[in-house]
């Protein structure tokens, strides 16, 4: 609506001289022809710039830079699935919104998945679905997607019966709670290596017209 406003507000402007030359007799046509052409293009060029500004706007919008940030997130835990060949490759992206709704580090689910299972290749034998060794390997679940839920949710300390042991922690303590040093002595600090191997923890996103 501003845009529009703004293209009326010239409009009127670059008209005023076309009436008042009128007044001039011979003069006129020529200058109604210049004074349209003029008009013309100016209003052409406010529209680019109108729009140019629309398009700079939107790219620096919050949920547009959000929307970016999960994308590169998906795409790095997809690589490092698809470089090893591993079954979980195309659920990054369902592991980054999981760990984003549960406060988690959006490396964590797959380096998980990959000290437990090399990324699904070698997930519980006896139940379906479950790649993060989860419940000693006696729960199954209807896909690999409702595992990444519910795994992601208890690690969050999201579910009543299980937030004892990961609430309000930190990625280490949640990793010893999840299988305690006295059980695999290294584990956190396996899946912690894993985790720098998928990317950095902060990813950021440039906005478009920041680029240099």
């Amino acid at each position: 609506m501003k845009n529009k406003n703004l293209i009326r507000f010239v409009q009127s402007l670059v008209m005023l001289p076309v009436v008042s030359m009128s007044s001039f007799g011979n003069i006129s046509n020529n200058n109604v022809i210049v004074s349209g052409i003029s008009q013309s293009a100016l209003v052409q060029q406010l529209n680019i710039g109108a729009n140019g500004l629309l398009t700079l706007n939107k790219a620096d919008d919050p949920e547009v830079l959000l929307q970016k940030t999960r994308v590169e997130k998906a795409e790095a835990i997809d690589a490092y699935f698809t470089k090893r060949d591993m079954p979980l490759k195309g659920t990054g992206m369902k592991m980054v919104l999981e760990a984003e709704k549960n406060d988690l580090d959006w490396r964590l689910l797959p380096a998980i998945a990959v000290r437990e299972s090399t990324g699904g290749k070698f997930e519980c034998k006896k139940v379906p679905n479950n790649a993060f060794g989860w419940g000693s390997c006696k729960i199954g679940f209807k896909t690999n997607e409702e595992a990444i839920e519910t795994v992601a949710r208890n690690l969050g300390g999201n579910n009543p019966k299980t937030a004892k042991h990961y609430d309000e922690k930190t990625t280490k303590e949640i990793l010893r709670a999840y299988n305690p040093p006295s059980i695999v002595p290294k584990y956190a600090e396996q899946v912690m290596s894993i985790m720098d191997a998928i990317g950095e923890a902060d990813v950021i996103v440039t906005p478009a017209n920041n680029k240099s």
